[in-house]
Formats: structure tokens, sequence, C-alpha cells
């Protein structure tokens, strides 16, 4: 591989001749030879969005020449296109505050900046990766920046994808409205429920989690872009940090304003913790659906077997014919790994000191990763699981009518004390509750279908 030489203000560094990086990437994948992982795509796009609309900020405000300007700004869309892409090489751990992705980035548009204008990569005299790309920038103010504007981003698929379940629940719930089964509280027999009701109490939970994480991500169209390097501003133009949030809703699609206060915005990063907590109740919530439909499903013999999911695959490489809720499992795993991820955040943010989060890097990959897989997980557990959930109304219909506690219903007409006992009795003796009503004259006989009506009793009916 040949080589050209790079100095930096630490000295000579060999740099890969092909390369669109320079020697402060270079140093970072030697110091950093960490995980494997790259900073997440949309993460890039955050970043060399930042420097799009600073360049065009800076030339506006005469700061920055227009020929250099432009050719960052074409070097940027032809990253922002799907070029370039495997010339962001930092590792996800990496330096502090991100100084190493910033430098990253500014490699490599200044290097494309300057082949656009005529010159060779690895020499900085018409575009520079400090002087011009990073112009009225610090790592301190573009890596909580491109945080936010990373979330703001991505929300937009990860909402579509939870809308998507939501209808999906909520289709199914109007499919099995009139479907009566057995309710359960404390995995033990409870009075009646529709299945429909069931599933629409899956639909409201999606729904208001949707709600939650849309309050959240307000926070993170409040940008702290223009504090540079310690919230002053100083090196930038006094009117830089009022157009570059103009600049950037422009870009981004998105109504991005300036913070109040640019050393908050430094020093905190609460904004990307709450939609970290909000994605967390998120997860909890997915857990909590994914597994009751492991639980209506169980069987198929022996469970539960009130639904059946749709098979995808065999379930097991020894027992012949087994199908196992796979696409249920999956949506645990990627849950608890949210509930994983939003734990790292906590200690990172947390871990800020004085003028600045250092630990920007973790919270910034954390937040990416999430979102993402909580996105793909949800788009493949509703076509390829909710979708084509099945009622077994048969079974629903055999297992409400063997349920004793229907004779809750009975309580406002012969007393908690004289339900109980038949209750009791009929769980001994294996007798239906309206026979041992009738068998002991405690109710006339129309009186005793009435109350005890399965349909009637999954709506308020005194």
């Amino acid at each position: 591989m040949t080589t050209r030489q790079e100095k930096d203000s630490l000295g000579i560094k060999e740099v890969p001749e092909s390369a669109y990086y320079g020697a402060q990437t270079v140093r970072a994948v030697e110091n950093f030879p960490i995980s494997g992982l790259k900073a997440h795509p949309t993460f890039v796009d955050a970043t060399v969005l930042i420097k799009k609309a600073a360049a065009r900020v800076n030339s506006e405000l005469g700061l920055l020449d227009k020929a250099k300007a432009q050719a960052i700004t074409q070097a940027a869309d032809e990253v922002l296109t799907g070029k370039l892409r495997d010339q962001f090489i930092v590792d996800a751990y990496q330096a502090g505050a991100g100084t190493s992705h910033n430098m990253n980035v500014n490699e490599v548009l200044a290097n494309r900046a300057n082949e656009i204008l005529g010159g060779k990569r690895g020499t900085y005299d018409l575009v520079h990766p400090n002087d011009h790309v990073n112009m009225s920038q610090s790592t301190n103010d573009v890596i909580p920046t491109a945080v936010r504007v990373s979330g703001v981003l991505l929300w937009r698929k990860l909402d579509a994808a939870l809308e998507e379940l939501q209808k999906t629940l909520e289709k199914k719930s109007k499919e099995f409205d009139k479907i009566i089964k057995t309710g359960r509280t404390h995995l033990q027999d409870a009075t009646p429920i529709r299945l429909g009701q069931e599933f629409s109490g899956y639909a409201a939970a999606v729904q208001k989690n949707r709600k939650r994480i849309d309050q959240t991500i307000a926070g993170l169209r409040v940008l702290g872009i223009g504090g540079t390097a310690v919230g002053t501003g100083l090196n930038s133009h006094p009117q830089y940090r009022q157009k570059m949030p103009q600049v950037l809703s422009e870009l981004v699609g998105e109504k991005l304003t300036a913070t109040d206060n640019y050393f908050e915005a430094m020093q905190s990063a609460s904004p990307s913790l709450t939609v970290s907590g909000a994605l967390r109740v998120l997860a909890t919530d997915l857990i909590r659906i994914a597994n009751d439909l492991r639980l209506l499903s169980s069987g198929p013999s022996t469970g539960i077997r009130e639904i059946s999911l749709p098979p995808v695959q065999p379930g097991s490489s020894i027992m012949p014919a087994k199908v196992n809720p796979v696409m249920a499992e999956m949506m645990d795993m990627v849950a608890f790994q949210i509930i994983g991820l939003d734990t790292a955040m906590t200690l990172a943010a947390q871990a800020g000191q004085l003028e600045l989060n250092v630990m920007f890097p973790l919270i910034a990959w954390n937040l990416c990763h999430g979102m993402e897989i909580l996105t793909n997980s949800t788009h493949v557990f509703t076509q390829r699981c909710v979708v084509g959930i099945q009622a077994n109304e048969s079974r629903c219909k055999e297992l409400a009518e063997r349920n004793v506690t229907i004779v809750t219903a009975l309580n406002p007409y012969i007393g908690y004390a004289k339900a109980a006992e038949i209750a009791k009795e009929a769980l001994q003796s294996g007798k239906r509750i309206r026979d041992l009503v009738l068998e002991k004259k405690l109710l006339p006989k129309d009186q005793v279908e009435k109350i005890l009506n399965l349909p009637a009793m999954t709506e308020p009916n005194l």
C-alpha cells in the first residue's frame, strides 16, 4: 500500500495514498482498535449536515471564500448521497467528546473539497480540515448537535414503524372484538374479557409511547451549535449561532431552534437521556406485549393456545414439527438491549464535568443504535408476527365457560361470601356455577342466565 505523509500538531504521519481521511484519523484508528463498530450512518449524516450548514453560514457572513464553501458543500452532498462512506473509520469507542469523529469528517470533506478545486489529497493549502471545514466550530458543540440531529432524523423512521404496529394491533382488536375469553390476573383465572379488548390495550400502549417519545424529541430540536469550545462562542461570528439552526432546519426538514443557554447545552446530555428514557419505557411495554403473545399462544397441546402466531421457521433441531414464537423472542432481546443502552446512557450523562460532557461518543452510538434496532425490530415484529395472529375462538370459549371466576358477577345479588362458597364447590365438584346456583335455588333461572351472560360481563352491567 502506497502512503503519503501528512503533518499534524504531533508530527509526521503516514496516511494511505488513496484515503480521503488524514493524519488525525489514522492516529485515532491506531489508538482505538476497540469494537470494530464505526460511526452510525445517521450520525455521519448529521455531522456532515452541520459542516454543510457551517460552510454556507460562514460564506454568507463573509468569513469563508465562496469557492471553498461551494467545494465543501459539494463534498458534503456527495457523502450524503452515499459516496465516500467507507472513509469514516474511527471506532465508536474513541477519544472523549468525539474529537476523533469530528476530525475524521473534517479531513474527508477537506480532501474531497481540495480535489474539487484542483488540488491533491493530503495537501490542505486550498481547504484545510480545521481552518475551513471546522470554521466557527469545536468538537464540543458539533458532536452534541450531531447527536440531537441524529435523534430527530431517526425518530421519523421509528415513529413510522410504531404507527404500523399500532394500526395493526387496532385492526386485530376490531377483528377479535366478539371473541369472549377468560381474563387473567396474577397468571390466575379472572373475569371474562373480549380478546379484542385485550388487543386494544396493546394498541393504546404503543400509541401512548409514540406520544411520549415525540414529546421528548422536542428537546433534541433545540441546538447549542455556536457555543464552540466552552459555550462562549469564541472564534465564531456574532450572528453564526442564530443562523446555524435556520440553515440546519432547511437541510434537515425540521424546525430547529437555538438554545437559550449555550453553557447548559454543552454541559448537559439530558435531552438525549430524556429520549433514551422514553425508549426504555417503550421497550418495557414491548417486552410485556411480546411476552403476552408468547403466553397466549403457548402449547399447542398443553398451553393456553387462545391465539396462534404465524409459523416462520422450524423451532427445534431435535423435536419434529416444533414451532417457536421466535419473532416475540427477538422483540424481547432487542428491548432488553434498549434497557441496557439506557443504563449506559445514564452513566455517561452524569459523567460530564464543568463545561463539557466528554462521554458523547457513547451517547451518540447508544442513541442511534437503539433507535435503529427498535425501528427494524418493530417493523419485522409487526409484519412477521402481529399481522398473522389468528384467534382460536373455540379454545377461548372453552376456557371461558370453565372459568369459575364468573361467579364474581353474582356478588351484588348473593353477596361475596356466598359467591365464594359456590366457587369452591364448583372447583371441587366440577359442576358449572349456573347449575349450582339453580340447584340451591339462590336466584331464578332467567335472572341467573342474564347475570352469567359472558358477553354482558365484558362491559359495566349493573
